[in-house]
């Protein structure tokens, strides 16, 4: 026996690789709804989040092989990379968000109030804010693997992650406060 065959990686049922319907499964049932979320607060639109559902189970089915314990991560990854070429949220950083859930009447989900839509005031964050937020917080990427998807330096990233969380604790505090106003009322 040799060192490498000492030392080889066992090739039991443990490590087998991800199959096409182990994918399907996993956008379909077992995880569609945290996909679509996912998708849905990168995309800030319903349209463009099945959009980028669609063509993650497509690079997913059609990409490089991944063990099968590790097809969640890279379902998660693939939908983050294309909502990314979606949106490109690191041009044009300063525009605000264009529609996510929007009732008649209302021209954008900055004039909404942030109590009616769950996540609002994480949708209503500027494109690279909400990237930077929900990759950083939400999914716990590190700051590196941020900085490198989404082609900003580090302190870019480090200042817009800042400026989220200041914006989502003021969103926070406004529904908090008028809350308790209607309620002394």
């Amino acid at each position: 026996m040799t060192y490498l065959d000492e030392h080889r990686i066992p090739t039991s049922g443990q490590n087998k690789n991800a199959t096409a319907e182990d994918f399907r499964k996993l956008f379909t049932e077992e995880d569609s709804n945290g996909l679509y979320l996912l998708s849905f607060l990168l995309t800030a639109n319903h349209e463009k989040a099945e959009q980028c559902l669609v063509a993650g189970l497509d690079d997913c089915v059609a990409g490089n092989a991944v063990f099968e314990e590790w097809a969640g991560s890279w379902a998660r990854r693939a939908i983050v990379r294309n909502a990314i070429r979606m949106i490109a949220p690191h041009n044009g950083r300063a525009k605000p968000t264009k529609s996510a859930f929007q009732p008649p009447g209302i021209s954008s989900v900055l004039m909404m109030p942030v109590q009616d839509v769950p996540f609002a005031s994480i949708l209503r964050l500027n494109d690279l804010e909400r990237f930077v937020y929900v990759l950083s917080v939400l999914e716990s990427y590190s700051d590196q693997d941020c900085v490198v998807l989404l082609g900003i330096s580090r302190q870019e990233m480090r200042a817009t992650r800042a400026l989220a969380l200041q914006h989502i604790s003021e969103s926070e505090r406004m529904v908090t406060e008028s809350t308790l106003i209607f309620k002394h009322e």
